[in-house]
């Protein structure tokens, strides 16, 4: 436990090495799953004034769908379209390091305060985009000038179709509660 909670904690300082370290432990794939779905409660919990205890399940459950599908696509379009000589990469290696990535979201617990609400998500959501930009660049093994810019590129590619499998996964887990 100890170990997935120093990783969290490198992850979220956007630290590339645990992102190569979590690439390589093929073991790892257990605590992204895991860190996703601390994510996505902290962020449900957050969020109950909106959606209420169900809300929590229904977070959890697209963010488990969306973690997967954005993951696959950006295993897609990084060694497809945008590869670079060194890249090698394959869907665990991406879950393992977008999992991780997720490690900001969460504080996005800290929305159940009133006050807090309005800046805790953007913040959560703007912190965890970075951090998954650092975690396809480790994952897809970009190195050298570009590096980060080819990242952002897979990334900006891939989020229209990762928002269309997001919105989908909640069509299919049902409304929303209000």
């Amino acid at each position: 436990m100890m170990e997935l909670a120093t990783r969290m904690k490198r992850a979220a300082l956007l630290d590339a090495h645990v992102y190569e370290e979590v690439e390589a432990d093929r073991g790892a794939t257990s605590q992204a799953f895991a860190v996703v779905v601390l994510a996505a409660v902290s962020a449900g919990i957050g969020s109950l004034d909106n959606n209420g205890v169900a809300g929590v399940g229904y977070i959890t459950g697209a963010a488990l769908v969306g973690w997967v599908g954005w993951a696959w696509i950006t295993c897609f379009i990084g060694t497809r379209f945008l590869p670079r000589e060194e890249t090698r990469s394959d869907l665990g290696e991406l879950l393992r390091t977008l999992g991780f990535a997720a490690s900001p979201g969460v504080l996005a617990v800290l929305a159940v305060v009133p006050p807090l609400a309005a800046v805790v998500f953007p913040i959560c959501g703007a912190w965890m985009l970075v951090a998954m930009v650092v975690g396809v660049r480790q994952a897809l093994d970009y190195e050298g000038p570009g590096a980060t810019l080819r990242a952002i590129a897979v990334c900006a590619l891939g989020f229209p179709v990762y928002a269309l499998v997001l919105i989908v996964a909640l069509l299919v887990l049902g409304p929303w509660p209000i």
